[in-house]
């Protein structure tokens, strides 16, 4: 797939903004699930790079930034 492809097939996706992101338009993460991937973004910069993971990845990480559950 080429760069442009993959662009346009991340605006097709539907794009959440974390509930953590301010309204003041500071510092804002987008997540959008795909079939095999999870793909991150900065909101301000819908044009920029898409992070992609694995949801394996995707699951790890949340699972360490909400910290212990006990």
């Amino acid at each position: 797939m080429k760069i442009a492809e993959t662009a346009a097939a991340a605006r097709e996706l539907a794009w959440f903004k974390s509930s953590y992101s301010g309204a003041e338009g500071g510092d804002c993460v987008e997540v959008a699930s795909a079939p095999t991937a999870v793909l991150v973004r900065d909101s301000k910069d819908l044009a920029g790079p898409v992070l992609t993971l694995s949801p394996e990845a995707w699951s790890g990480f949340v699972a360490l930034a909400s910290g212990p559950t006990h």
